[in-house]
């Protein structure tokens, strides 16, 4: 069964006129752009394509060691012990020494901010002994968030063959780190990190062009290019970009801003429905009630262009025919949305209340209904 909803404009805060925009064309080979709140692409070029991550591996190296901190398997005060492994990493280092007390909290400090390999290996033979290990657990919290076309074989990005990921799945791993590890996220806007005597500036330039840029990546190498991964926090509103392949350090920098730009201008943020609020009622068969209301649990918040509420379509489909039990929380229909003709995104209707099963007499009844209706 379908219904025709009307969208309450006025929970929509969208005042710009109506307009189609194009999305800017980057000098990279590849990106995309995130909404946090709604886990929606505003716009991407080859977000399915394989990609050299260079140094962005070291974001689920990151999350891996967030993970164990949140487990209680390593510490932050904790001292680590630096191999030779370790200490001999070439590219860039935050220069930890054997023999040398760090601490966790120290190597976090020094991958983050200074993009230190060294950091990374030590951090790595820490949580899982070696960093082959490590790696085994980079690729299954890979495939638990969803990453699906990535595959890590180092913690520092080092180039390898087998090493590769899209913008797409990095995008999910960015979200992923504001979303699990608030309390560790805030090391990605320190513009500089100290160790050894040695001062090292955070090599993400915006955090110094725009004040709403709080972290969080960047990568480089002569195959990959010059790669970031940014997030700004503009009012209520989180975006993620991921830009990758470009020729330069400030190259990367400007059409990251220019894409995060894009959405912040162009879109908006906006709770279409509230947590608990009923949408409809759709039709109970063997319940001790007739009708069950229908919404979501949580707010239902989406990102729209500006200007376009007044042109989306919501369409609610019921799952028939519906028949108890039905618990609270079980999905019992889909809500549609389009826009000018093009689906938005289909998305799960729930019960708000539960419906126990009616007594004998009533499911005979229904079920005598049913078979009637099914002629």
């Amino acid at each position: 069964m379908r219904f025709i909803l009307p969208l309450l404009l006025s929970l929509f805060a969208l005042t710009a006129s109506a307009q189609t925009t194009p999305s800017p064309v980057l000098a990279a080979r590849a990106w995309l752009l995130l909404d946090y709140a709604t886990g929606q692409v505003l716009t991407s070029h080859e977000p399915d394509t394989r990609i050299e991550p260079a140094s962005l591996t070291k974001l689920m190296t990151a999350y891996v060691a967030f993970s164990a901190l949140k487990a209680g398997t390593i510490a932050l005060d904790q001292p680590v012990p630096v191999s030779e492994a370790a200490w001999r990493q070439v590219g860039s280092r935050m220069f930890i020494e054997p023999r040398k007390p760090v601490t966790v909290q120290e190597l976090l400090r020094g991958m983050i901010v200074q993009s230190g390999n060294d950091a990374c290996v030590a951090l790595a033979e820490l949580v899982a002994g070696s960093e082959a290990a490590f790696t085994e657990l980079m690729n299954r919290e890979a495939r638990r968030l969803g990453m699906t076309n990535t595959h890590f074989t180092n913690s520092t990005g080092l180039p390898d063959e087998q090493l590769y990921t899209t913008v797409k799945d990095l995008g999910t791993l960015a979200s992923a780190i504001v979303r699990d590890f608030p309390e560790y996220y805030g090391m990605y806007s320190e513009k500089e990190y100290t160790y050894n005597k040695i001062t090292q500036p955070n090599r993400n330039r915006l955090l110094w062009l725009d004040g709403t840029v709080d972290g969080m990546k960047t990568g480089h190498t002569s195959s990959a290019g010059y790669c970031l991964v940014a997030s700004a926090l503009r009012g209520p509103r989180r975006l993620i970009s991921v830009v990758v392949g470009t020729d330069s350090d400030t190259v990367r920098a400007q059409e990251s801003l220019k894409l995060l730009n894009f959405g912040f201008q162009f879109f908006d943020t906006v709770q279409l429905y509230a947590a608990e609020q009923e949408l409809s009622k759709f039709q109970i068969w063997k319940g001790k009630a007739k009708e069950v209301p229908v919404g979501f649990t949580s707010d239902f918040v989406m990102s729209l262009p500006k200007g376009q509420a007044d042109k989306i379509a919501v369409t609610l489909t019921s799952r028939q025919p519906l028949v108890a039990p039905v618990q609270k929380g079980q999905q019992v229909g889909t809500l549609q949305l389009a826009l000018d003709g093009r689906v938005l995104g289909e998305y799960p209707v729930v019960a708000l209340q539960e419906v126990p099963l009616a007594g004998f007499f009533g499911r005979l009844w229904d079920a005598l209904v049913m078979w009637i209706k099914s002629l």
